[in-house]
């Protein structure tokens, strides 16, 4: 095996090598692109009417700046149809048109959606007001009017979260179609210089040819986005605004579910209300305070159904508004993954704790879903030095859940309750916590580098009953990027280090949870410490490579120390982590004959814990290639020759699966069309049968109507494993100690989402998204492990034979010594499980800034039977229940002053 994995890593070095050559070879013929200029000039009279026409006087004193190229897919040659732009300004306003040139209107794409979505043909602009060459304001607008904004971040990432006031409107006229914008100063951010320079840039999609054009012309494969815009010129003697905006809401709720007899919280419906304030506050012309009092999140879609059979935390993605504004600020990755120091949803989490509910006395229990946020506080912005800094502030207060008796009264003797009937009680399942995070960063170099830093903290006021949680949590870190060469190429780091506290029960969980395992049997280099108070760690990573041009690279590594803990605030999945990888990628960017664009791609990685144990090498390659009519097809595969993991068997010994081989393939058609789809099909197949993989993927859209979209994803997974973990038992003769179960399980899943939307214009939208997901397990050939890290799967468990294993009320004993007597048991891992989330959303920007939500959702989840199969758990479970159903109005009113 050694000999086979050396020779595999010697290609991947060699690829490496000669891909550094042939970049060197072809760097010389690579020249930089001027940067272009438009010099504005200030309004002379009354501004422009924003309706789509360039009749109005203002429109005058500017002139149209013009030829743009494209950049997709054949960068640097001239576009299909032209575009041009004017800009002005006053002293509260950026004013800019677009004549996005057409002869055949039948050509124009008018499709309608949400704002943030980028359906048919566009137009937008891009304006880095730091001139920071790292961050920008992007407006976007469709031919149908719809509004998209984005706040760009990191030289290229696009956060659409972002939500200004501004104002648009398109037209048509004889040449094609046009756009008008006018941009409130106070939603941009820019010195308090006499003279400005801005970045700019414009981008326009003309949707006949699929084709992108921009007003700079860009290389192919840029070392980034906003570091390379061109540059506009002549506005003088604007004032930074100091933004105050305020926007109240009003939320009314009624729910109803299925009434369970004698349940006090299960009577069948309920009503509620809710008001808040949401404000954005100027500190100063680069410095935001964004404040949030008793938020609501009503209107957020429902996260996706998922089920985990390793035992590790699901991870998804932060969807409150609140949070996802400005989040690249807060961004502090550990390494690849999902990893970060800072993990929003930690805030407002479901509650930790537990109570002493007892369903024997005739109890019931109202448990919250979620912690109630007191108020939350962001502080963030950029200012003309340099500095980007983040502040965020968050209280949530104690969570009660409620226990009642039974309320049916003629429920009495059969309890024994002595009286106690309609007693009713609150126990604390979640403390007052305090959350803290902090960030900085500050470019320097001419803005090809940057050193930052982040500081974390949680504070609960703990009560006893809770003394499991930590009472605080630390984390610190810093990074540093730095570019070089016209930012072709780059080194970045990070390092952070974390500390948490608490009583030695709280610490003793944290050491033995499934993130670190300190208990492990094998781990040389680790101890449980019954008596600590307190843990400690540092993770952090390394890389340098090549971020552009036709070949692209990059080494590096990362790595989590075992006591690297940061779930408080954070996302950690696993730490005693340490991690090498090398990639190369080569892309053709100008279209043939029989291809628009392609790419080609290895990567090599390797594992290692920190007792040294090689745990896992992996060789994958990728292709992607978009067809001359527009379908494409991705293909990949990877070799993982090596597969240990040391949290397989939860505090066991480290366990090896068989050698595995992984491919995938996609094809999709032109998404362009009125009807489209992607098929997607993955496979994974380890020897001797150990696990194995089939997914089928098919995603189909459907546009019958400018307004009218419809999309349904569907997804069907077959995922077998001989040696699926199952229990752990003591078993008493010494020699073997503990007893780790795995069973062959048949393991099912299946999904759907279906989406529907329906925009009566490009303010008043109609949503509606509904996602099936129903995961089955069933097991069988019940074995324990014998030799976890052997090679042959047949030495490494042991079937339980037929006098060993019997089956008794809702489980298996089993008589490993066959002396007639069961020496440990453990339960039925089957599992039926089955999710309905389904919403309706009208939503009416009725001003800009300010809208009425009309809501109606339904869910439900539970299990069915094992002897049911996949359909007949939906019927069961979801059309033969009854639903939970919430309606909602929520209002809020925008106030910019």
């Amino acid at each position: 095996m050694l000999p086979k994995i050396n020779q595999l890593r010697a290609v991947i070095a060699l690829l490496f090598l000669s891909s550094l050559n042939v970049v060197a070879q072809t760097e010389a013929t690579e020249t930089a692109i001027p940067r272009k200029v438009y010099n504005t000039i200030a309004i002379n009279g009354e501004a422009p009417d924003i309706d789509g026409d360039f009749s109005d006087a203002a429109w005058n004193n500017v002139e149209w700046s013009t030829d743009y190229l494209q950049f997709e897919p054949d960068v640097g040659t001239p576009p299909t149809k032209q575009t041009k732009m004017k800009i002005t300004y006053d002293d509260k306003n950026l004013y800019v048109a677009f004549h996005c040139l057409e002869s055949d209107k039948s050509r124009i794409e008018r499709r309608l959606g949400r704002r943030d979505d980028f359906p048919g043909d566009w137009v937008e602009i891009n304006i880095d007001s730091y001139n920071d060459d790292r961050t920008a304001f992007s407006f976007t607008a469709s031919a149908s009017g719809v509004k998209g904004d984005e706040f760009v971040s990191n030289n290229g990432n696009f956060d659409s979260s972002w939500n200004p006031i501004w104002y648009l409107a398109t037209g048509e006229d004889e040449q094609g179609w046009t756009a008008e914008m006018r941009i409130p100063l106070s939603q941009l951010r820019f010195s308090a210089e006499d003279v400005q320079t801005w970045g700019i840039q414009s981008t326009r999609r003309y949707f006949a040819n699929e084709e992108r054009s921009t007003w700079q012309p860009l290389p192919a494969n840029p070392p980034g986005w906003v570091s390379e815009f061109g540059e506009l010129r002549g506005i003088k003697g604007i004032k930074p605004q100091k933004q105050l905006e305020i926007q109240p809401f009003v939320l009314g709720q009624y729910d109803t579910f299925e009434e369970e007899a004698g349940n006090p919280f299960r009577d069948g419906d309920d009503f509620g209300g809710n008001v808040g304030l949401d404000a954005k506050i100027g500190i100063t012309n680069d410095l935001t305070l964004d404040l949030t009092v008793n938020p609501d999140f009503g209107q957020v879609d429902a996260d996706p159904g998922a089920i985990a059979l390793d035992g590790f935390e699901i991870f998804f993605e932060e969807r409150r508004p609140f949070f996802v504004e400005n989040k690249s600020v807060f961004d502090f990755r550990v390494g690849g993954g999902a990893d970060n120091v800072f993990f929003p949803r930690r805030i407002g989490r479901t509650p930790q704790g537990g109570t002493t509910f007892d369903a024997s006395k005739g109890e019931y229990e109202d448990f919250p879903t979620n912690t109630t946020i007191l108020g939350a506080a962001k502080f963030s912005g950029k200012t003309k030095d340099g500095w980007t800094i983040g502040v965020l502030e968050s209280v949530t207060g104690k969570e009660f859940a409620e226990i009642e008796l039974d309320d049916r009264e003629e429920i009495t003797s059969p309890l024994d309750l002595d009286g106690l009937l309609g007693e009713k009680r609150k126990e604390l399942v979640e403390p007052l916590t305090n959350y803290f995070v902090g960030r900085v960063q500050k470019d320097f170099n001419d803005r090809n580098s940057f050193v930052g830093g982040i500081f974390t903290t949680t504070h609960r006021d703990m009560e006893r009953s809770l003394d499991f949680l930590h009472t605080q949590a630390y984390t610190g870190g810093i990074d540093f990027r730095h570019n070089w060469k016209d930012r072709k190429y780059y080194i970045e780091g990070r390092g952070i280090i974390s500390r948490v506290n608490g009583d030695s029960q709280a610490i003793l969980n944290t050491q033995t949870s499934l993130t670190h395992l300190y208990q492990r049997v094998d781990a040389n280099h680790l101890e449980v410490d019954t008596d600590a108070t307190s843990l400690s760690g540092t993770g952090g990573n390394l890389a340098i490579g090549r971020g552009s041009g036709k070949w692209r690279y990059e080494l590096g590594g990362n790595w989590r120390s075992p006591g690297l803990e940061l779930n408080d605030i954070g996302f950690l999945r696993r730490a005693d982590r340490i991690v090498q990888f090398a990639s190369v990628r080569r892309f053709w960017n100008n279209s043939t004959s029989w291809y628009r664009q392609a790419n080609v791609g290895v990567e090599q990685t390797t594992q290692y814990d920190f007792d040294g144990n090689f745990n896992r090498i992996q060789y994958e390659g990728r292709a992607e290639i978009n067809w001359k009519n527009n379908w494409f097809t991705e293909v990949g595969g990877a070799h993982k020759p090596r597969i240990f993991i040391n949290s397989f068997l939860r505090g066991g010994p480290r366990w090896r699966f068989n050698e595995e081989n992984f491919y995938f393939a996609a094809v999709g058609t032109d998404q362009r069309k009125k009807l489209s789809a992607i098929a997607i099909y993955v496979n994974s197949q380890a020897k001797q049968d150990n696990f194995s993989l089939n997914r089928y993927e098919l995603r189909l859209n459907y546009q019958p109507l400018d307004a009218l979209s419809l999309s349904l994803s569907t997804e069907y997974e077959m995922n077998p494993n001989k040696t699926q973990y199952v229990s752990q038992q003591a078993y008493a003769p010494a020699t073997f100690g503990t007893r780790y179960i795995t069973g062959e399980i048949e393991q099912e899943t299946l999904s759907a989402t279906l989406r529907i939307n329906y925009n009566i214009n490009p303010n008043f939208t109609i949503q509606y998204y509904a996602q099936p997901f129903i995961a089955k397990g069933t097991y069988t050939n019940f074995n324990f492990v014998a030799d976890s890290d052997n090679e042959n799967l047949n030495e490494r468990v042991t079937l339980f034979n037929q006098n060993q294993i019997s089956e008794i009320d809702g489980g298996y004993a089993i008589d490993e010594d066959v002396d007639g007597t069961a020496d440990y048991s453990f339960g039925n891992p089957d599992f039926n499980y089955v999710q309905f989330r389904s919403n309706l959303v009208a939503r009416w920007e009725y001003i800009p800034g300010s809208e009425v939500f009309l809501v109606w959702s339904q869910g439900i989840e539970g299990g069915a039977s094992s002897r049911e199969n996949l359909t007949e758990a939906f019927d069961s479970q979801v059309l033969g229940q009854q639903l939970r159903n919430t309606f909602l109005v929520k209002w809020t009113y925008r106030v910019v002053l």
